[in-house]
């Protein structure tokens, strides 16, 4: 199993998310959860759309990190 990392940002309308390790996988939804279960679907879509047109399919790569600094 892979884990690739999506990046969720709020909207005027609710929530949208991309994968920096897949470029133009993006999704949108009214709830966190929404918009996670797209991208969900929206990842799997993609790798099954590479796989089927015989290219590869990349590793993930990118990965996320807090930065504390004093208030």
């Amino acid at each position: 199993m892979k884990k690739y990392l999506i990046v969720i940002e709020p909207t005027q309308t609710g929530f949208s998310a991309y994968s920096p390790d897949l470029p133009g996988c993006v999704s949108t939804g009214r709830t966190r959860e929404e918009v996670e279960e797209n991208m969900r679907e929206a990842i799997a879509f993609r790798l099954d759309g590479l796989r089927e047109e015989g290219q590869a399919v990349p590793e993930p790569q990118t990965y996320s990190a807090y930065v504390e600094l004093p208030a």
